[in-house]
């Protein structure tokens, strides 16, 4: 078990981080990981070592996501209000049963329509203040908002369908 943590911390260091450390941190590193990987046919190569065609960091897939949480007001009004996009608020909480079923069908919902919608999650126990400001009397409520105003909305769990005749109908379809 911690010789997979140890390598599993290894391999986040790319051979660059290791490079830019001290000349003696860089020493002490590349010599303690190389004598463990060391067979006595090869020459002593650290695991670390530019030289080796290990790849130097993971393939980050940088990748939009369909939906986004809210932080705070400003985050608000930047994401949503300011969006070019229709943006769906999905206004839920934790504790809330239905909101956990409707989440994942409205996250489907609007990755079907390939970037042309946005979606907002603001949990209410967190930001009451924008529950307040919306009206939001009971959870899971979904507000659709295109350039800043309300456009629509619904009150509880729709089935697939419903969702996504609702999301054609905020991008305009």
């Amino acid at each position: 078990m911690a010789h997979r943590l140890l390598i599993r911390r290894i391999w986040r260091f790319s051979a660059k981080d290791i490079r830019c450390l001290p000349s003696s941190s860089a020493t002490i590193a590349s010599s303690s990981f190389s004598t463990s990987l060391q067979s006595a046919a090869t020459p002593r190569l650290s695991f670390l070592s530019p030289s080796r065609t290990h790849p130097r960091t993971l393939p980050h897939i940088s990748r939009r996501g369909v939906s986004f949480s809210v932080q705070d007001h400003e985050d608000f009004t930047e994401r949503v209000i300011n969006s070019e996009l229709p943006v769906l608020i999905d206004f839920h909480a934790q504790w809330c049963g239905p909101c956990k079923i409707l989440g994942p069908r409205l996250e489907k919902a609007i990755a079907k329509q390939k970037g042309r919608v946005a979606m907002a999650k603001v949990d209410i126990d967190d930001h009451t203040d924008l529950a307040i400001e919306y009206g939001v009397s009971a959870v899971p409520t979904v507000i659709a908002m295109r350039g800043g105003n309300v456009v629509d909305h619904f009150v509880g769990i729709k089935d697939d369908d419903e969702l996504d005749s609702f999301v054609s109908k905020i991008i305009g379809q």
